[in-house]
């Protein structure tokens, strides 16, 4: 009697926290057309690249592999651009690189380019008042994606609990577009540890900068964010705008040990866009979202665009697929497909994060609870290595690297037969599957899917990874002549939250 009372009064709580929400379910916007520009910089330096290349190729691309290049490029463009910045993220943190990226977002705004932020609510983390007074700015407009109506402490988490629903489905795509002539996009949010400057934890990490017609379907997409009814103007929620822009004046500009200082300035940004633009590789590419707001919100069973879309070109593959995702989860459904595919003589090579270089001990269990299932069905499973020699290469910078910093993976890629190559937002879990949104850059070059295989299975060789097989029905780690019959550099309290975690029916939630 007494646990139905308790209940009961958490339920009249979270009905009582419904009822006082303020936000409407839905907006209704003034449909905007996608801007066609007028010339600028960007638009002359694309198209004088696209009238030099002798095939009929009509996107180029280049992968950026390091935090520096991630930082640099994303810097140039906003110092050159003329016109417009439209940006889409699921993570902006208020740190050094956050916050400068802010600061010359604020300076492009000043100078007449229209910038247009739309973030996804779940880690805005009370910065309402911060991203009202930012949006105050006349060249400045930032929507949120899906708000929680309760805005801050338990209220907030027991809203969720109220409109489960609704509100567990997430924006994960990340875009980052200017003057309608160069994007970026793939895995990375915006914050240190996505660029190799942070002192806690950085990640090995993968996004693409691209030109050409590619861009147009990014700004489609972009559109149907920005004008969906989940798009909610940021001065809706409640934050209350100072009577000064923040300048930001004061923020540090991010520096590197062994790289070239970043950027700044449009002529040093002009003569590094420049030399980016002749390292890009023309190919065929294609850009794919899901829905901003599914058709049937409580239906979370079907798997989504980009999930179906991976799914069609894994069933297409003769040879050999590989993959890297910081998260690994996969369902019975799906792992009845992988058999097929490896039972066919497909090799199926996947590389994820071990316990020891993973963020998140809740996404670990997830994939542990499924992971003697996938090496069952063939799947060839590698574990990074805290301490792999990869963040060296990228970071340059050995205080950024394990032990005196955390290091995981973060990227999410996949190679199909070394012909296709697909970058993107996608975490190949439960959540990406059925719940959150996506978003799915596919690259059909031999040379840089080639090149993107060689790249994972590095990450899978012994120096960087563990090698998983079964002995006995029991997993095994690997390297070189070592072996492990338990998560190797772990704690044994490591171990057992995770073993717990895998007996709760939160799987299609990590």
């Amino acid at each position: 009697m007494l646990l139905f009372q308790r209940i009961s009064v958490t339920m009249l709580l979270v009905a009582t926290l419904i009822g006082c929400a303020s936000l409407p379910e839905e907006i209704e916007h003034t449909i905007e057309p996608i801007s066609i520009h007028s010339t600028s910089t960007l638009s002359e330096l694309t198209n004088t690249y696209r009238l030099s290349q002798v095939t009929p190729k009509t996107s180029a691309v280049l992968l950026q592999d390091t935090g520096w290049d991630a930082l640099a490029q994303r810097l140039a463009l906003i110092e050159t651009a003329e016109n417009s910045i439209d940006i889409q993220y699921y993570i902006w943190n208020s740190d050094t690189s956050g916050h400068y990226l802010a600061n010359r977002l604020i300076a492009a705004a000043d100078r007449g380019v229209k910038v247009r932020v739309m973030l996804d609510d779940i880690n805005l983390n009370e910065r309402e008042n911060l991203l009202t007074t930012i949006d105050s700015h006349p060249q400045i407009e930032i929507r949120i994606f899906n708000p929680i109506p309760s805005r801050s402490g338990a209220a907030k988490w027991l809203n969720v609990l109220g409109d489960f629903s609704r509100l567990n489905r997430r924006m994960h795509n990340k875009s980052f577009t200017v003057d309608g002539a160069l994007s970026i996009v793939g895995g990375r949010n915006i914050g240190n540890e996505y660029f190799d400057l942070s002192d806690e934890i950085n990640f090995r990490d993968r996004d693409a900068l691209v030109m050409g017609s590619v861009v147009t379907d990014i700004q489609i997409s972009f559109a149907e964010y920005w004008n969906s009814r989940w798009s909610y103007p940021v001065n809706l929620l409640g934050g209350k705008a100072s009577s000064e822009t923040p300048v930001l004046d004061e923020v540090t500009t991010p520096s590197y040990k062994n790289y070239p200082a970043l950027p700044e300035g449009k002529k040093v940004a002009q003569r590094f866009i420049e030399e980016v633009l002749n390292e890009m590789s023309w190919v065929q590419a294609r850009f794919i979202s899901d829905r901003p707001v599914p058709i049937d919100e409580d239906n979370t069973t079907t798997p989504k665009t980009t999930a179906k879309f991976l799914s069609e070109l894994a069933r297409q593959s003769n040879q050999e697929i590989v993959l890297e995702s910081a998260y690994l989860i996969f369902d019975d459904r799906q792992l009845d497909e992988l058999q097929i595919l490896t039972s066919n003589g497909i090799q199926l090579k996947a590389l994820t994060n071990s316990m020891a270089s993973n963020d998140l001990i809740t996404n670990h269990s997830g994939y542990a609870g499924r992971r003697k299932d996938m090496l069952k069905q063939g799947i060839q499973l590698f574990e990074l290595k805290p301490d792999t020699r990869l963040c060296k290469e990228s970071t340059r910078d050995l205080s950024k690297c394990a032990p005196t910093t955390a290091y995981g993976l973060h990227a999410k890629s996949i190679v199909f037969d070394k012909k296709i190559a697909v970058v993107g937002s996608f975490n190949f879990n439960l959540r990406s599957t059925y719940l959150n949104t996506e978003s799915l850059l596919v690259i059909e070059s031999h040379s840089i899917a080639e090149s993107l295989a060689d790249d994972m299975e590095l990450a899978m060789s012994e120096e960087n990874s563990w090698r998983l097989n079964l002995r006995e029905g029991k997993i095994r780690w690997h390297s070189g002549k070592d072996e492990w019959d338990k998560e190797p550099e772990t704690e044994l309290s490591q171990r057992v939250k995770s073993n717990f975690l895998q007996l709760l029916p939160i799987e299609k939630y990590l």
